[in-house]
């Protein structure tokens, strides 16, 4: 199974957006997957429902940062070569889905927050999101950066 099919599946079977990437990419991050679900629990829904920043684009940023990101605050080549890193990312996954933000994505109004209780996983549920293949979408992407990007 692939990283796309397994982050599909982890959402399918009621992880959060951020939590479905985050978590397939937990070995290659050297991080114990309780503590990927725990770290990017609330950034699902666009950052709990606030309906901004796509969970499934904000997972494959944790993964990112996981990886590739800096510790030294006074290393400014490393924050920018990260903060490049970023938008890359971004731009990979707004070119093939138009948008990095949750309320585009499922076309709410802009600046839409929702009630903070999440919704029961139904059929309909899934039926009325795209969520799952922009889950699908970011894992492939960064399964992809990583590929590009080995040692």
């Amino acid at each position: 199974m692939t990283k796309s099919e397994e982050a599909k599946r982890q959402f399918l079977e009621g992880a959060n957006c951020a939590q479905a990437v985050v978590s397939v990419f937990a070995k290659e991050c050297d991080i114990d997957p309780e503590l990927a679900m725990r770290m990017a629990s609330g950034f699902g829904a666009g950052m709990g429902r606030l309906r901004e920043v796509c969970g499934a684009v904000s997972g494959m940023f944790l993964v990112a940062n996981l990886k590739y990101g800096y510790a030294d605050i006074h290393n400014k080549s490393l924050k920018d070569a990260q903060y490049t890193r970023i938008q890359e990312l971004g731009e990979r996954f707004k070119k093939e889905a138009g948008s990095i933000v949750c309320a585009e994505l499922l076309k709410l109004p802009v600046k839409h927050a929702d009630s903070p209780v999440s919704e029961p996983r139904t059929a309909s549920y899934y039926t009325r999101r795209p969520c799952a293949d922009m889950v699908a979408l970011a894992a492939r992407i960064m399964d992809e950066y990583l590929a590009e990007n080995a040692p």
